[in-house]
């Protein structure tokens, strides 16, 4: 099932909350919602998403708007874990790159633990582990979310692009099913839902637009 900017937004997938109660798209009626997908072992996330998210959350918790969390994994499948995720809700506790760019920057505090606490519910995507030959029906969705113009290309490099994306997919250990259902391309990711339960938003590495956009949404009926 692909994802369409101004359709009903599909439900996300996890595996297990380890902050909040568990919720979905569908449980949050008349709430805007705002989905910060992010990694443990993604710094940028930690530096510039996550501080944004947290800020949204207080500035917006009692105007109807809901901000969640999605740990995800595409990569370093052993540093993005469920057991380091709880650490970091638990503790505030960092590892990986994002312990050693955050510490460059001079923004941890003693014992490797971020600045600030994540207040809204967090849970970690669902992972299965990878098996058997990659459907040519997915590796087209990947392609036609990330190339919309893929089908006037050329034949040699429509060839090449699609032997890329199934190496690409066979290279993962694990496949993230939310990461995968709205073909996000990297993290920091945020999803935005209106308050109809509609996709108007999927970004990717972007800061400072969900604001302006939290206010467009409550300006409409």
């Amino acid at each position: 099932m692909s994802v369409v900017i101004g359709k009903k937004a599909p439900n996300f997938e996890v595996s297990e909350w380890v902050q909040g109660a568990p919720t979905n798209f569908d449980q949050e009626k008349d709430k805007i919602v705002i989905l910060e997908v992010f990694q443990v072992n993604c710094p940028g996330c930690f530096m510039h998403a996550l501080p944004e998210a947290v800020s949204i959350y207080n500035k917006y918790k009692d105007d109807g708007v809901r901000v969640l969390g999605i740990a995800t994994a595409f990569e370093d499948f052993d540093k993005n874990t469920v057991d380091n995720l709880k650490m970091l809700v638990e503790t505030g506790e960092v590892i990986g790159e994002t312990k050693n760019a955050l510490s460059t920057h001079g923004q941890l505090q003693e014992g490797n633990k971020i600045t600030y606490k994540i207040p809204f519910p967090i849970g970690m995507d669902k992972l299965t582990k990878t098996t058997g030959e990659i459907s040519r029906e997915k590796i087209m969705q990947f392609i036609y979310h990330q190339i919309p113009e893929f089908d006037s290309q050329s034949e040699e490099y429509r060839r090449q692009i699609i032997q890329r994306v199934r190496d690409h997919m066979k290279s993962k250990e694990y496949a993230a099913e939310t990461f995968e259902r709205f073909a996000l391309q990297g993290t920091p990711s945020t999803i935005i839902v209106d308050r109809k339960g509609i996709l108007r938003n999927v970004s990717f590495g972007q800061t400072n637009h969900v604001e302006p956009m939290i206010q467009k949404l409550l300006n409409e009926d």
